[in-house]
């Protein structure tokens, strides 16, 4: 009999194979070869790494857990959260217009979009740094008149992290229009037709009919977008704004220890993305159940899993 094609067929078909007939799986013997490869060479950069004293690991040591380093942190996870926050809100609304017939909002929307998207979050994050020297003062009132409600310094409204945080979330909104629009587009158009012929506003359709719906196809990237958002936080140390990276440049630039540094942060962004990732892969799972290939859980669970199977070369005569 020739050999199947997988383990899985391999499996599928041991019940109907005959007695006496050993039913063996195609040995891949490339992929071992790979897997070993490139464990030997994981290995190898981690015992450089673990060797080399130039990356001095008494000072990562001494900074990993600094204070200078936990208050970085923490402005980073708020900046993180309050971004994501006003981008998926603002992201919602901009959506909804984009979506909208009227001309007005559609258009308004799109400028919008291509705006914050077409231009590098960089020069926006640096941009709102330094607003002041466009404005010298922020004024709330009625345009072409004197007649102003509201004026202040701008300065004093937008300090590093308020700039900061507008930076990230109007180029956050941006990107999560386009998410959210994507999620609205994937329902079916019916299912709106049957809620307004119901009598249901179209205010009310969207957030109890259509959203709940293009979750399904919104949480996913959204996911990849606070990942992402948490790592590009580190942009704004550009304008001092005490994150993380700010608070890693500070010390570097008084002791001269750029790597040790550098590796510090990297660990902590590795730490904060790691546990991100745990919820992200949940919500993944549950709102991806039903409509794509299971692949069978986590890489982790698959190894173990494959680690617990029975033997595949078993005869049915043994069985």
């Amino acid at each position: 009999m020739p050999a199947l094609t997988s383990p899985l067929d391999a499996r599928a078909h041991e019940d109907s194979a005959p007695d006496g007939i050993e039913i063996v799986p195609v040995r891949h013997y490339g992929r071992r070869l790979a897997a070993v490869a490139a464990v030997a060479a994981v290995a190898g950069l981690i015992g450089s790494l673990a060797k080399n004293a130039n990356l001095h690991w008494d000072v990562i040591g001494h900074f990993l857990f600094a204070d200078l380093v936990f208050d970085g942190l923490v402005t980073t996870l708020w900046l993180t959260v309050a971004a994501m926050v006003l981008g998926l809100g603002l992201g919602t609304v901009i959506a909804v217009m984009r979506l909208s017939p009227n001309p007005v909002l559609y258009g308004l929307s799109s400028l919008f979009v291509w705006i914050f998207r077409g231009t590098p979050l960089l020069v926006q994050i640096i941009f709102w740094g330094y607003a002041a020297a466009l404005y010298k003062n922020v004024m709330i009132g009625i345009p072409f008149t004197h007649i102003t409600f509201v004026q202040a310094d701008t300065n004093t409204l937008l300090t590093p992290a308020v700039a900061a945080l507008l930076a990230l979330g109007l180029n956050e909104a941006a990107y999560a229009s386009e998410i959210v629009r994507a999620g609205i587009q994937s329902v079916d158009i019916g299912q709106t037709e049957a809620a307004h012929s119901l009598g249901m506003r179209p205010v009310l359709t969207m957030r109890r009919i259509v959203l709940p719906q293009a979750m399904r196809v919104i949480i996913p990237p959204m996911g990849n977008e606070t990942i992402n958002m948490l790592k590009m936080t580190a942009l704004v140390s550009v304008i001092a704004a005490h994150d993380l990276m700010s608070n890693i440049q500070d010390v570097y630039a008084q002791n001269y220890q750029v790597i040790p540094m550098l590796a510090v942060a990297s660990i902590w962004y590795l730490v904060l993305v790691s546990l991100l990732s745990i919820p992200q892969a949940w919500m993944e799972r549950r709102y991806g159940r039903g409509t794509a290939r299971s692949t069978g859980g986590s890489p982790l669970r698959r190894v173990l899993a494959g680690v617990s199977s029975p033997g595949r070369g078993k005869k049915e005569s043994d069985r």
